[in-house]
């Protein structure tokens, strides 16, 4: 019987040049780490929040270093509403779909976290400039789910979209689930069974070879969307929970209890090997890195894997500052594991080939709270104090912190940008949301490890022709390693 990574290999050898020769995508993550160089990538840009008058916007970005207009937007497709809170996006077929000729990676599907509109955006026609193909109306959605606040979007294989949600229309996370589109984004009902709702609702990931989806929980909407509070915390508005699904049936298995070492697990992910029980959760409040896997039994359990330690810090609202860890992804791969702090800062690359066992391997700082010019000074364990030295980019002061990130398909590669969400930006990074947004491109060492800043590679969304904007989700009109699940 061959080994997980010989039929890795051979999924590999079957597409030429990495090219989808069936459905819409790569017939393994290793024949996707061969598939073409990006040259163009989608920017989710804000307006929401910012006092502007406009509304969200889909950028294209020209990611092509032999091209004129190389790290420049050169399309702005705005949505038709102001107050959506652009956030994450998805597609509508990703390489779950491979087997499926029928089947094309031609919607991209942005959710509006505030409005709870869906927008199917069609990039097919013109990849350059994409247009409004569908806008699913949040009250067809409540009507026929109850559902809003939607966040995480997923192709499945069967060509419907499923997307989390956050909460019911008054911000009640007890509200929250998973809903269904069909291929033409006509919304058909929740996932889950009745009675099978998560806790909290946040993100999710499927591995069809063990029958289970696992979701993450932040928090009600009705929290959140004020800012953050410590004192909702405390008072059980915010997750420290995993909750397992049996795929694709839609009961809840089982719920893990991070604990205080689990608070607001945010982005979930499965190592992309199909045949693999294991995957990891960014937890933002306590900054670890949490591995979960299949027990021998079936059961799952978790361990903490990677810890960021809190920081202490003089002129901050609190004594000690925790990195926030907000986004994290894995490399094709699967031997590196990158994840941003957002306040303190850094982006951090880990050796998971050991997957109980992260190594550090390279670090980048590219923005924070303590950073020099800034008030906040970081205290040294011998009491002195210090800021972190960021560099400044073709002239630029880095506003902010790393927020998402996205890899190259070769692992060599990787784009960041540093909005969060509107009303935390304003919180904590109040000069990004007067100035702007930007994009970095980290040049990656993806054989012995480490990270540096490209300074030839920065869009600026602080210079937008509509006035600043925020950016926050990327994706690559092929698919990438966080919108694309192998079955």
């Amino acid at each position: 019987m061959a080994t997980d990574m010989e039929v890795l290999q051979n999924g590999k050898a079957a597409a030429v040049n990495g090219c989808c020769k069936k459905g819409p995508g790569y017939a393994s993550p290793l024949a996707a780490m061969d598939g073409p160089k990006e040259s163009l990538i989608y920017v989710t840009c804000i307006y929401t929040g910012m006092g502007r008058g406009k509304p969200d916007y889909l950028a294209t970005v020209d990611i092509d270093p032999k091209s004129p207009s190389y790290s420049k937007v050169i399309h702005r497709l705005p949505m038709p509403y102001e107050g959506d809170e652009l956030h994450h996006s998805g597609w509508n077929s990703c390489s779950s779909c491979y087997g499926d000729p029928s089947a094309a990676r031609r919607y991209l599907v942005l959710p509006s976290l505030i409005s709870g509109r869906i927008y199917a955006i069609d990039t097919q026609k013109d990849p350059k400039a994409p247009s409004l193909y569908k806008v699913v109306e949040p009250d067809d959605v409540i009507k026929k789910t109850g559902l809003a606040f939607p966040h995480t979007a997923h192709c499945l294989a069967s060509g419907e979209i499923m997307l989390s949600c956050l909460g019911d229309k008054d911000g009640n996370a007890e509200g929250n689930g998973f809903l269904l589109l069909d291929s033409d984004f006509n919304v058909k009902g929740r996932w889950e069974k009745p009675g099978h709702s998560p806790l909290f609702g946040y993100d999710f990931w499927y591995q069809p070879r063990h029958n289970t989806m696992i979701s993450s929980t932040w928090g009600a909407p009705s929290a959140f969307t004020k800012g953050f509070n410590l004192q909702d915390v405390a008072d059980g508005h915010y997750g420290r929970h995993l909750h397992v699904y049996t795929w694709p049936g839609g009961e809840l298995q089982q719920t893990l209890d991070l604990g205080n070492t689990g608070l607001l697990p945010l982005e979930v992910r499965f190592l992309h090997n199909p045949s693999e029980a294991i995957g990891y959760v960014g937890c933002a409040l306590t900054s670890n890195m949490v591995r979960f896997f299949k027990n021998p039994d079936g059961s799952w359990g978790h361990e903490v894997a990677i810890s960021v330690k809190p920081v202490k810090v003089q002129n901050w609202i609190l004594p000690e500052m925790p990195g926030l860890i907000t986004d994290f992804l894995i490399s094709l791969d699967d031997r590196f594991l990158y994840l941003a702090n957002w306040l303190h800062g850094d982006i951090r690359q880990y050796n998971i080939e050991d997957p109980a066992n992260p190594k550090l391997t390279g670090q980048v700082f590219v923005g924070g709270v303590f950073q020099k010019g800034n008030t906040v000074l970081a205290e040294a364990e011998d009491g002195s104090t210090y800021q972190v030295d960021v560099p400044e980019v073709q002239g630029h002061l880095l506003r902010g912190g790393p927020q998402m990130i996205q890899l190259s398909l070769d692992g060599k590669r990787l784009y960041v940008t540093n909005s969060l969400f509107s009303t935390w930006d304003r919180q904590f990074y109040p000069e990004m949301v007067e100035k702007g947004g930007h994009m970095l491109q980290i040049n990656v060492d993806s054989e012995k490890g480490g990270l540096a800043i490209n300074p030839r590679f920065f869009v600026d969304f602080g210079a937008e022709p509509d006035g600043p904007s925020l950016a926050h989700e990327m994706r690559y009109p092929g698919g990438d390693c966080t919108s694309d699940i192998w079955i």
